[in-house]
């Protein structure tokens, strides 16, 4: 076969969730299947990382694909015709969106429709652009993947598309995600937080990530447990909003909380192994890739009782309700006061951890590639 692929989100030292899951699978994929020939698009100079194995040709199509007006252009004017001129038997787009002016058969990779449930947590033009289109990629795909039977089940429900046309592929987690030794641990913490312990999150501070109700919620647990535990913040402010800026400002003990930035994944997996527990307790997630991560590194996962989180994180986390701050403190306080509580949190949490891979991933987006190639 030769398979087109939309790798516009593979930036190096840029990758996020829908990134890594572009490079993990694709990695495997293309150096697993060498009878087979891939066209990689990019939209911008790319670095000789993603380039897997010699069954890959590497193509630049501009112009940089990141604002409404730049996908119509890319995904309806440049990548129509880069595809009549490669005819390939599937054009695969890990970041779900696709042409609608193509004849080529297409497989969509929708990780999540957050934007159809809580659409004002993305800008104006954007959310039109997703509203208006998602639903139209649905059903051009000749089959969808997704990362989890949440979402699944949602874009049936929302798009109408039968579920026989969807397969689940799941995410996985870094192999550098494991656990830490002591000495390293407190290495870390000297590095990072006075040499203090400290709660983490990891990911794009983006409001369905949930910050405002966890400062509120860390605020709670140090007025009622007196400590020196920090909370550590782990990505961009790409998506820092006034709500979020309102929540940390209005909080009590804001000089206990700690905004890294964006880490490499060698440092990142430090971070997360020395912390006392994960609080991740999003909104809406269509999978919740920290969560594996977490339990990689044998550290505790305090997460949200709503939409994928729970479906992912099985029995092996403290589960709580998003949109209660108290909710949200009561298991910060079990996690820090309670060693039996964490060390049972850890050994489920090892026992879960084998049942997502990115070679698992692969495997099943590769199947679903298969399917989708599939003469009719």
């Amino acid at each position: 076969m030769n398979i087109a692929v939309n790798t516009r989100l593979l930036i190096q030292n840029r990758l996020e969730g829908i990134g890594w899951f572009t490079y993990e699978s694709l990695k495997r994929i293309t150096t697993q299947h060498p009878e087979h020939h891939f066209y990689f698009i990019f939209d911008r100079e790319y670095d000789a990382e993603f380039i897997f194995s010699d069954n890959i040709t590497p193509i630049i199509q501009y112009p940089h694909a990141r604002h409404p007006v730049l996908y119509y252009t890319w995904f309806e004017l440049v990548i129509p015709k880069l595809l009549k001129r490669l005819n390939p038997d599937l054009f695969l787009s890990p970041d779900g969106f696709l042409s609608l002016k193509t004849p080529v058969k297409s497989l969509a990779v929708f990780h999540d429709l957050n934007f159809e449930h809580y659409p004002q947590d993305i800008p104006f033009w954007t959310r039109r652009y997703y509203l208006k289109n998602f639903p139209k990629y649905a059903h051009k795909a000749v089959r969808i993947a997704t990362v989890s039977e949440f979402s699944k089940a949602d874009i049936v429900r929302q798009y109408n598309v039968s579920p026989e046309k969807i397969d689940v592929v799941y995410d996985g987690a870094n192999d550098a995600y494991h656990p830490l030794a002591k000495e390293l641990k407190q290495r870390i913490r000297r590095e990072y937080s006075e040499g203090l312990p400290y709660f983490i999150f990891i990911g794009s501070l983006h409001p369905r990530k949930n910050l405002v109700n966890l400062f509120r919620a860390f605020d709670l647990f140090k007025k009622s447990n007196p400590s020196d535990v920090k909370l550590l913040i782990v990505g961009a402010k790409k998506w820092w909003t006034r709500d979020i800026d309102l929540a940390f400002n209005r909080m009590v003990f804001s000089d206990d909380v700690i905004f890294t930035g964006r880490l490499n994944i060698s440092e990142l997996s430090k971070v997360l192994g020395a912390a006392i527990a994960l609080t991740y307790v999003s909104y809406f997630e269509g999978f919740g890739i920290p969560i594996i991560e977490a339990f990689r590194c044998d550290v505790p996962v305090i997460t949200s009782n709503v939409t994928s989180m729970p479906e992912v994180a099985g029995d092996a986390a403290l589960l709580v309700d998003p949109f209660d701050p108290e909710s949200i403190a009561e298991a910060l306080y079990k996690a820090y006061q309670y060693e039996s509580i964490r060390e049972e949190l850890i050994f489920r949490g090892h026992r879960r951890k084998d049942m997502f891979s990115w070679q698992h991933t692969a495997n099943r987006l590769w199947e679903s590639m298969v399917k989708a190639a599939k003469p009719s």
